[in-house]
């Protein structure tokens, strides 16, 4: 298991920019498909974004495809959400989760997630 740190929240107004990092410690992050969550108020948690051990295969939800970028750096043990022309529809305490390959996200580990916050 790993344990995952998520930061880089805040307020921003409606066509910003923000960028998420989740730190995590523990072994074999490189092992790990990396993924964003996101859960609004009065809504049920969803997937945001997704990306291979490796990098090489990402995955978006259709409400963010051409705005977020998922991308992460095994040699810092980070994986990023690059999150650009913000919507107040986006407003949502953000998640990042952590699985092996082939596992459901519920069998995971996952942050406390930050807070982000789109005014209009």
């Amino acid at each position: 298991q790993v344990q995952l740190v998520e930061s880089g929240g805040g307020l921003v107004q409606a066509g910003g920019s923000l960028r998420l990092s989740c730190a995590a410690s523990g072994r074999s992050f490189s092992t790990y498909t990396m993924g964003w969550f996101r859960q609004a108020p009065g809504k049920e948690r969803e997937f945001v974004a997704s990306i291979s051990w490796n990098g090489g295969r990402t995955v978006a939800a259709d409400s963010v495809k051409g705005r977020f970028i998922i991308s992460r750096d095994n040699a810092k043990n980070t994986v990023y959400l690059q999150m650009s022309t913000l919507k107040p529809e986006d407003t949502a305490v953000y998640y990042c989760a952590a699985v092996l390959a082939g596992r459901s996200w519920s069998s995971g580990s996952w942050g406390q997630g930050t807070q982000v916050t789109v005014s209009p």
